[in-house]
């Protein structure tokens, strides 16, 4: 690596990001970020908890990213913000966008809440969101089954939209342009109508050649949200909002593919395989998806929030919602690199082809009443309801066989276009249709024993009544088979908070999750005869702000475990049967200090020993012990920020490791760790308007951002990149 770029690498990160100070006040200071991050810990999470609680008092790891933290730290995507989340990766595969592995858990366990609602699994509904239209991403580490059902494993994050405040009236807009002719532009208002009612509308759109720099990979996005709130007394709020999405990726970016040494032209050292395959530079921008293949999804969210107190400590909370999406995935199936031949001199790339397409609908209602009391004179505060949620999938999965798709050269492909005629898709041409109905109870409580020493405890129930059709297309007549399937699982927690003083909080949780063997919706129906997979957790940890809110410290040490996932008999390995197990154990800390009021560090760290405990695959092989796929055992980051203190001007950097993980639960592919820096520079021309010029990837490394379908393709995290970035608050 060329010696001046990494000088130049590590002088950006001694300096900062305006993503770590909040916007400078009149006096041309700067709000630090452990100033900021000691007002998060007193704020309450919608995810934490339905008890009110601050995150200080939550017995449990909850991180907040901010608007405010998504715009100076970059963060244009939900990808891009689900990274930065500390301990968790994220990737793009086109199906599944945004899919996020925390806490040694990936994919379907991890779920993703849409304003505190989770519509389905991660892998069905998550997609590539402009963060734009955030007011924060909360983040619960974890188990969290007890507050959201199903899929909550390995954690939750929810992504809170951008809502009417009754602070006036005022307008904020951003827009950028960089590197791949990446265009940005977004902005939204705020009118306060009145004293008891007021609106907000945020509207965003994103085209680039390609976020990762490759071949035919146009990507665009567009967002709009509003809402209006109604508050009339402060006894009554009511939130009325829509939400609309729209993204395609032209032929989606399924990632490199393995090819042997022996045929590479530019070998990298990205990636360590048993069988000496490697990543090949020379392929670095190829796009193997034909023309006319894409990735893309349409989605419309209506919901309303009704809160009520009704005296005496009493509330009442009612949450209203439906959405519909449109989902399609017309991309490249199946990958294969094939040796040279008299018609491919340079060895081929064999493909297959895959048309999915969702009609989704879902609504929900959930009612929940509170109390805020005493109990034999000690603080009380409770939530007990119910919710009820209906789902209707449709899923179209067509597949055709390589051999009706031409092979292309892996340095030169002509890709041609993708097939419409029907007739290509004899591999599997089947129709899914889903009705998922859910009733659920919950109860949750807060206890202070004393006033420092508060017991928290919470429980649900879930009804689960899954109606599941498969239509086979290939047989004539067409074969139906079906399946119905009951659940009912039950997910508890017990935790507690003691603070040493006003500045220190121990806190300790035992919790249990539940979560299919894959995604309820989408599974297949020789899957629905299997009961839910069941996890534990506990954790302990501490949460520190001190120095007149200089120095901010938190701290988890946890265990997680799944059982009931799918292996094979030992004594049988032809037969699936359940019986596995996954677990995983680690530490985190992140801190943020103060140093001065123009300067101030962050910094990150987690460690995860996570592992196949029980896994026999085909054949009788045992995996137990491997870790699982898309783990990196180690995460860190660090940052730094400093304000020139004779100018209006924000130097800022970034720096980011991520160890290596594997594709294969055979740990046969291991792509290798990396280091990344980000840097800028950020000028307050006036109020309100602030220019900045920030780039990413400072050292261009070349490495894997995340594995996909197969263990053969790797997502190569896009090359050194610059944006000049325009702010304006009015």
């Amino acid at each position: 690596m060329n010696t001046s770029l990494i000088a130049v690498a590590v002088a950006a990160c001694l300096t900062v990001t305006p993503a770590l100070a909040d916007e400078a006040p009149a006096t041309g200071t700067i709000t630090v970020t452990a100033q900021r991050d000691q007002l998060k810990l007193e704020q309450r999470s919608d995810a934490g908890s339905r008890l009110d609680l601050s995150i200080m008092e939550t017995p449990a790891s909850v991180e907040t990213l901010t608007q405010a933290d998504l715009q100076f730290r970059g963060l244009r995507t939900a990808r891009e913000a689900f990274a930065d989340v500390p301990g968790a990766i994220a990737g793009n595969v086109p199906g599944n966008p945004a899919v996020v592995s925390m806490r040694g858990f990936a994919g379907n366990v991890v779920s993703i809440l849409q304003d505190g609602v989770r519509i389905s699994s991660s892998t069905v509904v998550q997609r590539d969101t402009n963060t734009w239209h955030f007011d924060r991403i909360e983040v619960i580490k974890g188990p969290a089954s007890v507050l959201f059902g199903e899929g909550a494993l390995g954690g939750v994050i929810n992504k809170v939209t951008r809502k009417p405040t009754f602070d006036g009236n005022h307008m904020d807009s951003l827009l950028s342009y960089g590197s791949f002719n990446t265009l940005s532009a977004a902005g939204g208002i705020n009118y306060q109508l009145s004293d008891t009612l007021a609106v907000r509308a945020d509207a965003s759109y994103l085209h680039s050649d390609s976020l990762y720099d490759v071949d035919n990979n146009e990507t665009r996005s567009a967002g709009l949200t509003a809402s209006l709130l109604f508050r009339p007394s402060d006894n009554l709020s009511v939130l009325l909002a829509v939400d609309h999405y729209n993204d395609r990726a032209d032929s989606a970016y399924q990632g490199a593919v393995l090819i042997p040494l022996a045929y590479a032209r530019d070998p990298s050292n990205a990636v360590s395989t048993a069988n000496g395959m490697v990543i090949d530079r020379a392929t670095r921008h190829r796009n193997y998806t034909p023309y006319g293949g894409y990735s893309g999804a349409d989605d419309t969210t209506i919901r309303s929030r009704i809160d009520l107190k009704l005296g005496g400590g009493w509330s009442l909370g009612t949450d209203l919602l439906w959405y519909t999406a449109d989902r399609a995935f017309v991309n490249n199936g199946t990958r294969t690199f094939v040796a040279p031949s008299a018609a491919f001199p340079n060895g081929s790339i064999q493909r297959g082809l895959t048309r999915f397409y969702h009609d989704h609908e879902f609504w929900n209602v959930r009612m929940a009443l509170g109390n805020e009391g005493t109990i034999l004179g000690m603080r009380n505060r409770f939530t007990i309801g119910a919710e009820y949620n209906h789902t209707d999938l449709a899923s179209l999965r067509e597949t055709s066989t390589t051999s009706l798709v031409s092979p292309v050269d892996p340095f030169t492909p002509n890709v041609g276009t993708f097939p419409t005629d029907g007739t290509q898709y004899r591999s599997s041409n089947v129709n899914f249709d889903s009705r998922l109905r859910t009733i659920s109870v919950f109860a949750e409580d807060a206890l202070n024993l004393t006033l420092r020493w508060l017991l928290v405890g919470g429980i649900r129930y879930d009804h689960m009544d899954l109606d599941r059709a498969s239509t086979d297309y290939l047989v004539t007549p067409n074969v139906v088979t079906r399946a119905n399937p009951v659940y009912e699982p039950i997910s508890w927690r017990l935790g507690s908070s003691y603070a040493v003083t006003d500045e220190l909080t121990f806190y300790g949780q035992y919790t249990t999750a539940v979560s299919p063997v894959s995604s309820i919706l989408l599974m297949p129906l020789a899957n629905t005869r299997f009961k839910l997979t069941k996890g534990y957790s506990y954790e302990g940890g501490f949460k520190l702000a001190a120095f007149d809110k200089r120095l901010t410290v938190t701290g988890a040490a946890y265990r997680i475990v799944q059982n009931d996932i799918i292996t094979r008999d030992p004594n049988d390995p032809t037969l699936t049967v359940q019986g596995g197990t996954q677990s995983s154990q680690g530490v985190e800390l992140s801190l943020g200090a103060a140093v001065t009021d123009e300067l101030s560090l962050g910094a990150s760290f987690s460690y995860a020993d996570a592992q196949y405990d029980e896994l026999i695959e085909a054949g009788g092989i045992d995996r137990s012990g491997n870790r699982p796929v898309n783990v990196p055992s180690t995460t860190a980051a660090a940052n730094f920020a400093y304000t020139l203190p004779s100018a209006p001007v924000t130097l800022s950097g970034f720096v980011r490791h991520v160890s290596g993980f594997y594709t294969d639960t055979a740990n046969t592919i291991l792509v290798k760790g990396r280091t990344t820096f980000d840097a800028a520079v950020s000028w307050k021309a006036s109020e309100g308007v602030t220019l900045a010029l920030r780039g990413r990837n400072l050292t261009d490394a070349f490495y894997g951002e995340y594995s996909g379908y197969g263990s053969n393709d790797i997502y190569i995290g896009a090359p050194r990149s610059v944006e000049v970035s325009l702010a304006v608050r009015f």
